[in-house]
């Protein structure tokens, strides 16, 4: 019997079938790591999404109309605060480059009405304007010594980066109260929660000094809460299991 082994070890196609079944044992180890990966993406980043903040509020302006004494087109307005924040678990020291969010993905009942802004340069008492110089299609801050929402720069070991989502023009909203409640502009417009939601996809890129960028796709439904009833809503998302990021560059 052993003799049988023996000569039958020695034979090429044992060998054959022993190298085929090491290469399907790699395969499948490999195809599990990958597996795992695009499932949990970097376990360990040098820099880390740690919360994502929305407020969000309503707005009117003037239309200029004047057979009201009130005479309003009605905005609602979401302003989005990525915190990123160094891990302080990373044996390594990495230096943030910049943080680009681009990509956006928009979907409404009326795509046309929703634009993105980026924070104000001049604007002293408030961080976004509704001008048409700030509109955007992607937005990109850069890595400094110190961060400056509004100029677009983040400390490179961590900070702000920050954007609104605006579904302008939702409503028009005329009057001849003698005073107006702009936290009521939606409810007297009869505006529904239909018309207001927005899904907004976007990509946040996280690239290093050192060559190293990290991306991850970040969904988010808009506006938080019940806005039309209390006004202005607010939330903070923590929980960041649905959120994977991957390296998209060594």
């Amino acid at each position: 019997m052993l003799d049988k082994l023996k000569r039958l070890t020695k034979t090429k196609s044992f060998h054959i079938c022993m190298i085929l079944v090491i290469i399907v044992v790699i395969l499948f180890i490999v195809g599990m790591l990958v597996l795992r990966y695009n499932v949990e993406g970097e376990t360990n980043m040098p820099f880390n999404l740690s919360k994502i903040a929305i407020i969000s509020t309503q707005e009117g302006f003037d239309d200029g109309q004047t057979e009201t004494r009130w005479s309003f087109d009605v905005h609602q307005a979401n302003d989005i605060y990525l915190y990123i924040d160094k891990n302080d678990s990373y044996d390594k020291t990495e230096v943030i480059q910049s943080v680009v969010v681009d990509n956006f993905q928009i979907e409404a009942n009326h795509t046309e009405n929703i634009k993105l802004y980026k924070p104000d340069t001049e604007a002293e008492n408030v961080i976004f304007q509704y001008k048409d110089e700030d509109i955007i299609q992607s937005l990109e801050y850069t890595g400094d010594v110190e961060s400056d929402l509004k100029n677009l720069k983040i400390s490179n070991q961590g900070g702000i980066v920050a954007f609104r989502c605006s579904n302008n023009y939702i409503a028009k909203y005329q009057s001849d109260e003698e005073e107006i409640n702009h936290n009521e502009l939606l409810k007297k417009a009869g505006v529904t929660e239909e018309e207001l939601k927005v899904n907004l996809t976007f990509n946040l890129n996280i690239k290093l000094e050192s060559g190293k960028e990290y991306q991850a796709e970040i969904t988010t439904e808009l506006p938080t809460g019940n806005v039309i009833e209390e006004g202005n809503t607010s939330t903070e998302i923590t929980n960041f299991d649905d959120i994977i990021f991957k390296r998209i560059r060594n």
